[in-house]
């Protein structure tokens, strides 16, 4: 009964803030040409929806970074509450590889587009490719990128095999990829369901790892793979690390 409460206060008042946001914050980027603000009201209104659900966040491993680098975040996915969580603790602004079709939600979808958010077609391999591309740009400007490499939530928590595309941006941009594992999000909003439960996020974030350290594209894969799962539960690492298409 409190979780069923606690969400529909906390859509209510995202329902409420965004409009507000987006009556303020559009004209100030039109005008400044910079999404910075925008930006930043997003992450402030994602956080009072997150603090009003009672989700609290442990972080573990961020001094590891280096604030004078962007880098491609790439994270395990089990719930809906993952976006919001990781990219609050993303240091700077992020880009985030997002499916195209929520790009037709009118204000969302706008607001996206003014934030650099990069609109992906997983089901034309052309067009993944060129979402690529215009990702690799985004980061020129010195974004970082948040991806989730699996392609999907994954129904049982176990890490599943990753999405190739997202490691072409890698390496072929030179971008260092810091592997981040999300634990407990699962518990507190599963698949499937639309109640938010209080409790505690984890995350944890591994080194980066260089593109050039590795001999080859599946390497790659294989190591950012392997540091995702070594902070879940052992029976949740998935033992087949082979690449989906």
């Amino acid at each position: 009964m409190i979780a069923t409460l606690r969400t529909t206060i906390a859509l209510f008042i995202l329902a409420l803030l965004t409009p507000l946001a987006a009556v303020f914050g559009f004209p100030w980027t039109w005008i400044t040409g910079s999404a910075n603000r925008l930006y930043a009201a997003a992450l402030w209104i994602a956080g009072v929806g997150l603090r009003i659900a009672g989700v609290c966040v442990q972080m573990e491993g961020r001094e590891r970074l280096d604030p004078a680098q962007n880098y491609i975040f790439m994270c395990n996915h089990v719930s809906n509450l993952d976006p919001p969580v990781l990219i609050r603790a993303i240091p700077g602004r992020s880009s985030v590889l997002v499916k195209r079709e929520l790009f037709r939600l009118p204000i969302l979808g706008k607001a996206m587009r003014m934030g650099d958010m990069v609109p992906v077609n997983r089901q034309n391999r052309e067009a993944a490719i060129d979402s690529m591309r215009e990702a690799g740009e985004v980061m020129r400007n010195g974004l970082n990128m948040m991806v989730f490499p699996e392609g999907t939530r994954s129904s049982n928590g176990k890490l599943l095999p990753f999405k190739k595309g997202p490691f072409y941006l890698a390496t072929d941009y030179g971008f260092p990829i810091v592997p981040v594992t999300i634990s407990g999000s699962e518990r507190l909003l599963p698949k499937g369901s639309l109640i938010i439960h209080s409790g505690t996020v984890c995350l944890v974030f591994h080194r980066p790892l260089w593109p050039s350290q590795f001999s080859d594209r599946e390497e790659l894969i294989a190591a950012v793979h392997r540091e995702i799962g070594s902070a879940l539960p052992a029976s949740l690492r998935e033992a087949n690390t082979n690449s989906a298409t």
